[in-house]
């Protein structure tokens, strides 16, 4: 592979959990439900898209740019609690400087930015492409296709790190090779709990 594609939330930063959080924080008061397998099922989609299906769902009119400004409140108040997904970040670790980078993420810039940086691999990437960047986010295959442009690398020669079903379907509708990470997650997360035994 010429360039590794990262998705950012879940894949090289620890921040699903928190995202939950922030969403039922800012759902609850609407009465409008949305289930932890319902969010997980909608990793990678922005969350101006995550708003305007559960509204669409639940036959309801929502104002779709303040409940999202809203949740980025939210989500704000549990940046101090995120950290590495370090079975991910130490394959961005051992490629840095070897092999162009790219993170794609259907995240906003502001919090992505903020999340690398915390975690101090933010200038790993030569390229990083957000939910502002791209007229449709995951599943389609905007952010990634814009990735290898950017990154001046053929779509068939990149591999993505992916967490998320529409993730990974936005990395096979780009042509791309893709690694679930969930599945790398899992051994760690054995090999963990086998050490402690």
């Amino acid at each position: 592979m010429k360039a590794l594609i990262f998705d950012c939330d879940g894949t090289l930063i620890d921040t699903m959990p928190n995202h939950y959080k922030s969403w039922l924080e800012v759902l609850t008061p609407h009465g409008i439900p949305f289930s932890e397998s319902e969010f997980y099922s909608l990793g990678g989609w922005s969350a101006h898209a995550i708003l305007k299906k559960l509204a669409q769902d639940n036959n309801r009119t929502l104002d779709v740019d303040s409940l999202a400004l809203e949740k980025d409140k939210s989500y704000d108040q549990y940046m101090h609690e995120i950290g590495p997904l370090e079975p991910v970040v130490k394959i961005a670790r051992e490629a840095r400087g070897t092999v162009p980078m790219a993170v794609g993420t259907g995240g906003t810039r502001p919090f992505c930015t903020s999340a690398l940086k915390r975690i101090g691999i933010f200038d790993w990437f030569d390229v990083i492409v957000c939910a502002e960047d791209v007229a449709h986010c995951k599943p389609a295959p905007d952010t990634f296709l814009l990735c290898a442009h950017q990154l001046k690398v053929h779509p068939t020669d990149c591999l993505v790190y992916e967490d998320t079903d529409p993730g990974i379907d936005a990395a096979r509708a780009a042509g791309m090779k893709v690694v679930d990470v969930r599945e790398l997650l899992r051994v760690e997360a054995i090999r963990e709990n086998q050490a402690k035994h």
